[in-house]
């Protein structure tokens, strides 16, 4: 007995790797719902999206985290630090 319920296999099920992906923006950024819970390790404070970097950027942190495959990748070690000119845009 493998302890899996009969007719669920590996994989299947609420949270497992065969559920649909969540949608992307057009962009193929950040999913909006996932934005709206994110907030900057460092700061606690909002994240902004900016698609033509691809990074989500804490204004009070004044860094910018990289997105990857829609993925984003919220290490301060991964995260850019941003000119002045880059904090007004």
């Amino acid at each position: 007995m493998s302890g899996v319920p009969e007719g669920k296999g590996e994989g299947e099920g609420p949270g497992q790797a065969s559920d649909v992906p969540a949608p992307r923006s057009a962009r193929g950024g950040v999913d909006p719902k996932l934005l709206e819970m994110l907030a900057c390790p460092l700061t606690k404070g909002r994240l902004i999206w900016k698609p033509e970097t691809c990074e989500l950027v804490s204004p009070a942190a004044r860094i910018a985290y990289p997105v990857r495959d829609g993925v984003p990748i919220m290490l301060p070690s991964e995260a850019r630090s941003l000119r002045d000119d880059e904090l007004q845009q």
